[in-house]
């Protein structure tokens, strides 16, 4: 009997499949996230508020695809 696939093994396989939908789901979690706490310092400006925030987002976005990249050449090379 084939055994059933581990809660982990399930959640890679599907971030496989849906590579643009996780980045997508991860910059919006990132960039909304970085806008709220941006928001809730006093004292700032708006323009200097959404730089900051974008500041964050480029950061994030650059370490997810590092990270995507790395993970890739993981699989391509058999160690995951």
């Amino acid at each position: 009997m084939a055994e059933a696939p581990s809660k982990i093994e399930s959640i890679r396989k599907w971030v496989v499949e849906h590579k643009l939908r996780t980045v997508g789901c991860l910059w919006l979690s990132g960039i909304s996230g970085s806008i709220a706490y941006n928001w809730s310092q006093p004292n700032m400006k708006t323009s200097v508020k959404i730089i900051h925030a974008r500041f964050v987002f480029l950061f994030l976005l650059f370490t997810i695809v590092k990270g995507n990249s790395v993970i890739q050449c993981w699989y391509r090379l058999g160690i995951i």
